[in-house]
């Protein structure tokens, strides 16, 4: 066997070899919001059961103290240059063929904790209010009260610091009394709410026209055209039309009963 062909086969055998090493190790990586709680880890036997699973933990980059060789371990979060609401991003390597598991992922989930400090609203809808105590950023839902339930009419994300924030929101008011609240929601499901604002609009009541429809519903007020928030259900509660305007397009709603919300009014209609 001449030398060329040896020099062949022995950098394929490197390349093998390489090959082999480099999928030896795999990584496990995890980001949120850092909550002051400490993250766990469960860290299985190596697969030739000599050691355990994790080599390495690195936390936004800077590589975890101590050691990983043990079946359960923390992250400690202290150990590092974080603050409560910081973000992190987590990565654990280990060996291929096994698997850490993260015990308690939740924990770096934004949570609701906002404290709200004051609250306004203006007669012509301008919502402001000032928060602090947050952890982590999570948008504040706008609610408003109409058609006897609470209605979800826009969102703020939330800035997530301790310090007062400042936020605000302009409002499309109905006729008379408007009741306004903030809440939000984290990885619970359970909704915070606010205390109610409440101002009095100096927008006329809107009526609609026809009483049996055909083709279009109109909104109006003094005799004039007048754009108003509106929800359609048919009679079995589904919602086929929502939106905000003047003038709503029916032609393609078959016929037969309908209920409409606008404005701050509940009204039945027939669509001939």
């Amino acid at each position: 066997m001449n030398s060329s062909l040896l020099m062949t086969r022995s950098l394929f055998i490197v390349f093998l070899s390489f090959c082999s090493l480099s999928n030896v190790f795999a990584t496990l990586s995890i980001e949120g919001v850092y909550q002051g709680k400490n993250l766990y880890i469960q860290n299985p036997m190596d697969v030739d059961g000599f050691g355990y699973c994790t080599t390495k933990v690195t936390v936004n980059g800077d590589v975890m103290p101590g050691g990983t060789n043990v079946a359960a371990f923390p992250i400690d979060f202290s150990q590092f240059n974080i603050s409560i609401g910081d973000p992190v991003f987590i990565v654990i390597d280990h060996n291929d063929g096994c698997k850490p598991k993260i015990l308690n992922p939740e924990v770096l989930l934004p949570k609701s904790t906002y404290k709200i400090n004051s609250m306004s609203i203006s007669p012509d809808g301008r919502l402001v209010w000032e928060s602090s105590l947050e952890k982590g950023k999570l948008p504040y839902i706008i609610e408003q009260y109409r058609w006897n339930k609470w209605v979800s009419i826009g969102e703020v994300q939330g800035i997530g610091t301790e310090s007062n924030n400042k936020y605000e929101f302009q409002v499309s008011p109905h006729s008379g009394e408007n009741t306004i609240r903030v809440a939000q929601f984290d990885h619970t499901g359970k909704g915070r709410y606010s205390n109610e604002v409440k101002f009095e609009s100096p927008i006329p009541v809107v009526s609609k026209k026809p009483a049996i429809v055909k083709d279009k519903i109109e909104f109006f007020s003094s005799a004039k055209p007048v754009e108003t928030r509106y929800e359609i259900y048919d009679a079995y509660g589904n919602i086929v039309k929502k939106g905000v305007g003047s003038l709503v397009n029916c032609t393609n709603l078959v016929k037969g009963v309908y209920y409409i919300n606008y404005d701050n009014i509940n009204e039945k209609f027939i669509k001939n």
